[in-house]
């Protein structure tokens, strides 16, 4: 906790960079941008796009022992609170790419050399509370509504899609999990490209995400379900379909940023 408070008051807070207005069709043209992106680097990316399946194999795999088994739908659920964090080397890509230097995957993890990598660690563990947050709700939610520990897998799918209690732990499990989204959305989707981008403290990269979010409440909305639907698409197939998602969303939300930050405003610290 004191490494978070530290990296989010390292710097003295820079003045309000304004945010603008996107539309629909601005979400559009972000996912194509990402996509031609993921195209040209294909080859690469997929080799780095490989780490996050690994990690959602790494975690069914330990939520599906023994006591831990009503944490493997939110421990899959909520690895998609840690997307912005996996994909902070794909806004490194994006950014060299951009400037027009060398972008292959072997710079993806460049991203610690930036000026404010001090700061990305900070908001980093910020979503790493909150996922643990996540899965404290979904553990305190499954007592309230099922109780004892479920003695195999088999026993816990029959409680949670056969009686009424499981489906009322899925229906407000699911809405705190909205909740949750929600939260980390508002929180990374312009702080982590910025703090790639540039060398601003962590409380001006939030700050900042959440007024672009709160000026662009159902462009927002509509882009965190076509994340939740991308994410779970390249779920099902054994999580290896994120290989393609994941790089794919984090070149788009690169360009989202690019279109809801005013970059000029941030010149000075750009590097």
């Amino acid at each position: 906790m004191m490494a978070v408070t530290q990296a989010l008051s390292d710097r003295p807070a820079a003045p309000d960079v304004p945010v603008r207005a996107v539309s629909a069709a601005d979400l559009n043209w972000a996912l194509r941008e990402g996509y031609g992106d993921f195209l040209e680097r294909r080859g690469d990316l997929i080799f780095v796009g490989l780490i996050y399946p690994l990690i959602g194999f790494a975690a069914a795999a330990v939520s599906l022992g023994g006591a831990l088994i009503p944490l493997f739908f939110p421990i899959v659920a909520g690895i998609g609170l840690l997307g912005p964090v996996a994909a902070i080397g794909f806004y490194e890509l994006a950014r060299r790419r951009e400037a027009g230097i060398a972008a292959g995957w072997s710079h993806f993890f460049d991203v610690v050399r930036r000026p404010a990598f001090d700061a990305i660690l900070g908001v980093t563990a910020i979503l790493l509370l909150i996922f643990f947050a996540w899965l404290a709700a979904a553990w305190i939610l499954y007592a309230a509504f099922i109780g004892a520990p479920p003695v195999s897998v088999g026993d816990f799918l029959a409680r949670l899609f056969t009686t009424p209690e499981g489906w009322g732990l899925i229906v407000v499990g699911n809405l705190v999990g909205l909740g949750f989204a929600a939260i980390v959305l508002a929180l990374s989707v312009v702080s982590l490209p910025m703090l790639v981008d540039c060398d601003v403290d962590a409380r001006t990269a939030l700050a900042t995400s959440i007024r672009a979010v709160s000026a662009n409440k159902g462009a927002m909305a509509r882009w965190g379900l076509t994340v939740a639907a991308l994410l779970v698409l390249g779920s099902i197939p054994g999580f290896v379909g994120l290989a393609f998602v994941l790089p794919w969303l984090g070149y788009s939300t690169w360009h989202l940023y690019t279109r809801m930050v005013d970059r000029g405003a941030l010149a000075r610290c750009r590097s």
